[in-house]
């Protein structure tokens, strides 16, 4: 097992405990400053749904405002319907790729931008933004709180007295939903989202939570 980040072996331990066995790893084969793998869990009759987590963003620091310190080093995840297509073959079409590529590039971003990433954060797709591919039209995501059945365990993972690593679910957002949320706060848009049915799984046809409704009444 790839222990190169000197803990990696810490992530894939904690992520096969709270979440289920690894049954693949998509490693980067050109890395850069900063490496980041991508670990794949299987649906299973119990979470009917791949869960994809990254294992590398917390090798280093983010830049954290003072009093956050605990908050320094995190990785993402993201959950997609058991019939998505994960393959080298079907990542040539952006259209499978998205979510992998969204995942490399959120891990990427606070390093790049001496930047931080924590709960209720909002990332936009790129600058301009844009839609993620031609058959999903969100524009950004949301980190929240995963879904597992010990959600303060999978939370907090101890890799020393000084070190914490904490996992955040991404979440895909329509351009209104980012804009709500920047106008209102994350807990006003996490309650649209239930009132709306929004899962953790990834639907890229489900209903704008905060579509703006045009009417002559």
């Amino acid at each position: 097992m790839d222990n190169s980040t000197g803990y990696s072996e810490q992530i894939y331990n904690h992520v096969e405990k709270h979440v289920g066995t690894i049954n693949n790893v998509y490693k980067e084969i050109i890395p850069d400053h900063i490496t980041v793998d991508i670990l794949v869990v299987d649906p299973t009759p119990k979470r009917n749904y791949y869960t994809l987590i990254t294992s590398g963003m917390s090798a280093s620091p983010m830049t954290v405002p003072e009093g956050a310190e605990e908050y320094r080093h995190a990785e993402v995840m993201i959950c997609l319907p058991p019939t998505w297509k994960l393959s080298d073959e079907a990542f040539k079409d952006e259209r499978n790729y998205w979510p992998i590529r969204a995942l490399k590039v959120i891990a990427k971003f606070p390093h790049e931008y001496n930047t931080w990433l924590y709960l209720g954060h909002t990332v936009a797709n790129g600058n301009p933004v844009q839609a993620y591919s031609d058959d999903a039209f969100f524009q950004g995501m949301l980190l929240w709180l995963p879904e597992v059945e010990d959600k303060v365990g999978f939370f907090n993972l101890n890799i020393s007295d000084e070190k914490v690593v904490h996992f955040y679910n991404l979440f895909p957002l329509y351009a209104e939903e980012m804009e709500y949320k920047l106008k209102n706060s994350e807990e006003a848009l996490i309650n649209k989202f239930i009132k709306a049915g929004v899962s953790e799984v990834v639907d890229i046809s489900r209903k704008n939570s905060c579509k703006k409704k045009w009417g002559l009444f």
